[in-house]
């Protein structure tokens, strides 16, 4: 015991001093944070600038329908022929030209709609041209027919379905989003953070073995307690980091956002716009359901999968640096541990988010491999404690039947040079 204590603090130690390990603790939340800023700040210039667009309309039906907001202004360009219009909105530098045709006898439509730009236009913007000319066209084709539009307008209901818990408590239909949200950078943080961390303790491996500094090692410590005292060592390093991380890329957000006065909060998005013009009920529902979310929990089963996680890949990824001479080597065993994790990512992706309770959802979430990713995605949505319980014990003992199967690797693979090792090799290995 007294010699895996001592690993585990040389191994501490020696990352937690290593330069490259010190300037990342302290810049990665700085670029973070800046980001962010950016970010933020390049959103409240654009929700600020205000984009004009001509209107050159043949048809004398569709000017009018075009109403002035906060980001489009509109200028009626129909009385000129549409060469001057162009060069008009040329010179001016606005930002575009809808061109609409006369309408067409066969079909009563326009004969062309066309936007003339120094830009391609965004999805929204002319999403918006179609729409308001499609409803217009409607209303004249209602009224040509004979029908009341003002009574269809006076008969449109408008169904808000309100969604609760049996126990009677109120969520937004952007729940399920905020959710995915949180639960996805969750899982693509971790997973982020076991390949980063799973190649140091690779890295360290192969570099002790190249310098044939292992040799002495071994000869007063166990391969297996060199194993485990690198991997809990580079746990506490990686723990540390994480944990600084969130101090101070919290106290640099809000101390910048306070001093330059940008909130990263209150950049506008397509929710967030189409909230507001729903009324604020709705927006106070979405900020409910964000501060709602069982953030103290979340960072609890981080912690407990990031080092169930990290355990499993590390133990793998040193036993990968015990069987090769060089990182060039690593190549054809890196494949097989990306996978699972890549997996677990699409899984959580494609089927969390979906039907989070589903029996894909569920399965991957208890297999070892996946279920550090694929659970932390399900937990915002609500798991039974027991599913909780089942996958945790299943990952622990995943955890010591590898660690097992790396320690028997590890023992033969760091004495072993000048020999590239296969997968037929390591299985040999594993019975000596």
């Amino acid at each position: 015991m007294r010699n895996l204590r001592l690993i585990i603090n040389r191994e501490y130690l020696a990352r937690v001093r290593n330069k490259t390990f010190i300037v990342m603790t302290f810049l990665s939340p700085l670029i973070f944070v800046g980001m962010i800023m950016l970010i933020a700040y390049l959103s409240m210039l654009n929700s600020t600038e205000q984009k004009i667009i001509g209107i050159h309309d043949e048809s004398g039906l569709f000017a009018e329908e075009f109403k002035d907001s906060d980001q489009v202004q509109y200028l009626d360009l129909s009385i000129s022929t549409l060469e001057i219009a162009q060069k008009m909105v040329r010179e001016q530098e606005y930002f575009g030209l809808i061109h609409i045709a006369g309408i067409s006898d066969e079909n009563d439509k326009p004969a062309s709609i066309e936007f003339y730009g120094k830009e391609t236009p965004g999805f929204g913007t002319i999403e918006n041209i179609e729409k308001i000319i499609s409803d217009k066209l409607t209303r004249i084709h209602l009224i040509e027919k004979g029908i009341d539009v003002t009574e269809i307008d006076k008969a449109r209901a408008n169904v808000d379905v309100e969604i609760r818990n049996f126990s009677g408590e109120r969520s937004s239909k952007m729940s399920n989003y905020i959710k995915m949200f949180f639960g996805g950078a969750l899982g693509y943080l971790l997973m982020m953070f076991i390949i980063i961390y799973g190649n140091m303790v690779m890295r360290s491996v192969i570099e002790e073995k190249s310098n044939r500094i292992i040799e002495i090692i071994v000869s007063s410590v166990k391969p297996f307690q060199l194993l485990l005292g690198k991997v809990i060592g580079t746990s506490l390093a990686g723990i540390t980091q994480f944990t600084v991380w969130i101090i101070l890329g919290s106290v640099l957000l809000f101390g910048v956002s306070s001093f330059l006065g940008i909130d990263p909060m209150a950049t506008e998005t397509p929710a967030t716009v189409a909230m507001e013009s729903a009324g604020s009920p709705k927006l106070n529902q979405l900020v409910t359901d964000v501060l709602k979310l069982p953030y103290a929990s979340l960072l609890t089963f981080f912690i407990i999968y990031f080092i169930g996680g990290y355990f499993l890949y590390s133990a793998i990824y040193a036993a990968i640096g015990a069987a090769v001479d060089s990182e060039t080597d690593t190549q054809q065993f890196m494949f097989p541990i990306i996978l699972p994790l890549i997996l677990g990512i699409y899984v959580g992706f494609f089927s969390v988010v979906e039907n989070p309770h589903g029996t894909v959802s569920t399965i991957f979430s208890i297999i070892p491999l996946t279920s550090p990713i694929v659970m932390l995605m399900r937990i915002p949505f609500g798991v039974p404690w027991w599913e909780i319980a089942i996958s945790l014990i299943v990952l622990i003992a995943t955890n010591f039947g590898v660690l097992w199967v790396s320690a028997k690797i590890y023992r033969v693979g760091i004495l072993m040079y000048g020999k590239k090792a296969s997968y037929k090799e390591l299985y040999k290995w594993l019975k000596y």
